[in-house]
């Protein structure tokens, strides 16, 4: 694929999305991964990836998937322009990695790129939480979408509560997370080197030493992971439909 928008000034802010998809999505208990299970006439992976796709200001998407995925050549988004392909590893860490590399091969020659990193398993997200992000993380700390707890939260100790917390500092991350693409691959780089577990992508740069903005997402930006979640996913995405 060709870079898209190589028209434009090198020096204006570009923007792909990283979105990694080499999971086999276990706790599904399915014998195929998830992002393939049919959701509303699509798979749940074309739900995910039709945000950025459909986004003017993003150039490219970068989908990393496993080496023996032999589902996605079907998928009509495979002849999309924007897309790019490349193959990721064991660890989500090492996946996003895979993805972030593939955009800095084909952003060659260009300064001032940022990643999304995007869930291949969340898709309901609503387009405009991606202008939101893009507005509101706008500096090099970056940010993610993200869900305050509303819920009383408690601390458990063998299956006892321990504690009560307060929840008025906890909130729930989502993705995507936005980042500068050189500053998100030193971080996972050097958290890497140092065997440090990252769960996300802002795991990575806090460790760093940064302090990502939280930009406030929606409850429909929701990460399947069992059977009943599929439903709430065609629920959302039904609603969506329906807005004007």
């Amino acid at each position: 694929m060709s870079v898209a928008g190589r028209s434009k000034s090198a020096s204006k802010s570009r923007y792909w999305a990283v979105i990694p998809a080499a999971g086999g999505g276990s706790r599904m208990g399915l014998a195929k991964p998830k992002q393939y299970l049919p959701l509303r006439e699509r798979t749940l992976l074309e739900w995910s990836l039709a945000p950025f796709l459909d986004c003017g200001w993003i150039d490219g998407v970068v989908l990393v998937l496993a080496k023996s995925d032999s589902d996605y050549a079907r998928l009509p988004v495979a002849r999309h322009p924007k897309m790019v392909v490349t193959q990721g590893g064991a660890a989500r860490a090492e996946s996003v990695m895979a993805g972030l590399e593939a955009v800095a091969t084909s952003t060659a020659g260009f300064s001032d790129i940022s990643v999304l990193v995007h869930d291949a398993a969340r898709p309901c997200l609503d387009w405009a939480d991606l202008d939101r992000l893009r507005d509101e993380a706008d500096d090099e700390h970056g940010g993610l979408l993200a869900i305050p707890m509303a819920d009383t939260l408690k601390l458990a100790k063998q299956n006892r509560v321990a504690a009560t917390v307060d929840r008025a500092t906890y909130w729930r991350a989502q993705t995507p997370q936005l980042f500068r693409l050189d500053l998100l691959m030193r971080a996972l780089r050097d958290a890497g080197a140092r065997k440090l577990e990252i769960t996300d992508e802002a795991s990575a740069m806090e460790i760093a030493g940064y302090s990502p903005r939280l930009v406030r997402g929606r409850e429909s930006n929701l990460k399947v992971t069992y059977p009943e979640d599929m439903v709430l996913a065609d629920f959302w995405l039904q609603q969506q439909e329906l807005q004007p």
